[in-house]
């Protein structure tokens, strides 16, 4: 194998506007079962129920539901099961989680019109993945000499050789690096290969996404609720990975990615609670969340490395991604003032997601970014519409006590046959660090805890979650050419992740 020679490979010029692949785009879709210990610990079975500041996100009409003003605060401890500590990536660390207020104003006898303020952490990154496995018959690097050999890479000089100033879309940073330092010798103008034994991945991501929700709401003769919530998210993603192959006569090849995108983004939600039956406390809800509009930025720094010496690759650009809508269906009925029940259904087509091309750096408009038609094709056919199930109960054995239970179900994002498609003629394609990727199936929540009226102005509560989903990864998509010589097939590897929470929450209400 032909060693590295030191190389710096700038940013990608010769297409200026930026994309983002629909894997990576995903990382950022997803939301987690967060917010107050009362709601976690019903397993935020709580959108019909009301009357609970998490409730802001999901059904703006629950904050219709205070009768009295409060201020909460939440914070606790997250570990992730059979994990270890991997570059800047923890097991376990302590999280800040929620901070927010209503202020309930009464104007008449039977109506209310609230104004409610929340924070919490939308989504928590934090994730360590481990995988490894054997590989015959394929490399990363073989990956890019199909690709080259299919002319995915570059445009050809009159020679035949490939011109490295003028780049294809699906040819990626890694690509490159692998094409100027491995794959191609100018010498004779022939591209080569070589087959790795083995390969191991460790990655952490790190970091969350805050949502700051303002909402109004309130009641009309306390039998429909009405409520509106403006959404505003703070997006810090970062991961660093090392992806090492294993060769027969040659010495290990290391690919290290340091990633991170930061950005924001807005949607809106609507929502309404009604009680069909005047004289029963049964109620039903129903909302509906408007597409969060992302302007994110995104950097990497990529090296690849032997004992000859290294190669690096690095960007920084600009993209949009709109999200897609989110309905929502509720259930929540009291029994006397001893027992709640909740029964929570959203649904989600993330197969509808839209990754954007961003032309230049101004702010979000229509004149600024178009839809990257080729890589929402493959989004479409990668991610399915996404279904979540909550159910919850709590019981109140004395006035001053509550004891909660919860479930919650998440149906899979990806499809069965969905994989990273490097060969596709896209800037989300072009800009991309890494190969990999996992098909993650369905989530399962399992949550319970308690609440302490300590007095008329004080409540404590805390819970407990524990979170568990398994996944397929692969470390690049498998390859199958009209020639056998040209097959460049791994099988996935199972993975899982497990993820225990303790969240606390102290309520003062006035």
């Amino acid at each position: 194998m032909k060693r590295y020679i030191m190389t710096i490979v700038a940013g990608m010029l010769m297409l200026p506007m930026a994309a983002q692949d629909t894997y990576e785009s995903a990382k950022l879709a997803e939301n987690d079962l967060n917010g107050t210990a009362r709601y976690v610990g019903m397993g935020g079975a709580m959108e019909a129920l009301g009357a609970d500041i998490s409730t802001i996100s999901t059904n703006p009409a629950g904050i219709g539901l205070f009768r009295r003003s409060s201020a909460n605060l939440s914070m606790g401890f997250v570990s992730q099961q059979d994990a270890p500590d991997f570059g800047v990536g923890k097991k376990t660390y302590m999280s800040f989680d929620q901070v927010g207020f209503v202020l309930a104003m009464q104007t008449n006898p039977t109506n209310y019109f609230n104004f409610g303020f929340n924070y919490h952490k939308s989504k928590n990154f934090d994730y360590i993945l481990g995988a490894a496995d054997r590989l015959s018959n394929a490399s990363q690097n073989k990956l890019t000499y199909d690709k080259a050999y299919e002319g995915l890479l570059y445009q050809v000089n009159a020679d035949g050789s490939p011109n490295f100033g003028n780049s294809y879309p699906s040819c990626n940073q890694l690509d490159d690096i692998y094409a100027r330092n491995l794959n191609y010798d100018s010498r004779n103008n022939t591209w080569y290969y070589e087959d790795a034994t083995g390969y191991t991945m460790d990655r952490s991501h790190t970091g969350y996404i805050g949502e700051y929700d303002f909402n109004i709401s309130g009641n009309i003769n306390n039998r429909v609720y009405l409520g509106m919530t403006l959404g505003l998210h703070d997006v810090h993603y970062k991961h660093y990975s090392e992806y090492v192959e294993r060769f027969a006569e040659n010495s290990p090849i290391t690919v290290a990615d340091d990633r991170k995108v930061t950005g924001a983004g807005f949607d809106l939600k609507f929502g309404i609670i009604f009680r069909p039956i005047a004289e029963s406390p049964f109620r039903v809800g129903l909302s509906i969340a408007t597409p969060t509009w992302y302007d994110l930025t995104t950097s990497n720094y990529t090296t690849v490395t032997d004992d000859g010496g290294s190669a690096h690759a690095s960007e920084e650009y600009d993209f949009n991604m709109t999200m897609p809508w989110k309905f929502g269906l509720s259930l929540g009925h009291t029994i006397g003032s001893n027992l709640a029940l909740g029964a929570s259904y959203e649904y989600t087509d993330y197969g509808s997601m839209d990754n954007r091309v961003k032309h230049d750096n101004r702010n979000w408009d229509t004149y600024d970014s178009e839809s990257d038609d080729v890589m929402n094709r493959h989004t479409e056919q990668s991610l399915r519409a996404v279904n979540t199930l909550k159910l919850g109960v709590e019981y109140k054995p004395v006035p001053e006590m509550a004891v909660r239970l919860g479930y919650n179900w998440v149906s899979p994002m990806y499809k069965k046959d969905a994989l990273r498609d490097g060969s596709l003629q896209s800037l989300g394609s072009y800009y991309s660090s890494t190969t990999d990727f996992t098909n993650w199936q369905s989530t399962n929540r399992i949550t319970c805890g308690f609440g302490y009226q300590c007095d008329k102005n004080l409540n404590l509560a805390l819970a407990y979650q524990y979170q568990t989903r398994n996944g397929e990864f692969e470390p690049f998509m498998s390859y199958r050419g009209e020639i056998p010589e040209f097959d460049n097939i791994v099988d996935p590897v199972k993975v899982n992740f497990k993820r225990h929470q303790v969240l606390l929450t102290a309520t003062y209400s006035f």
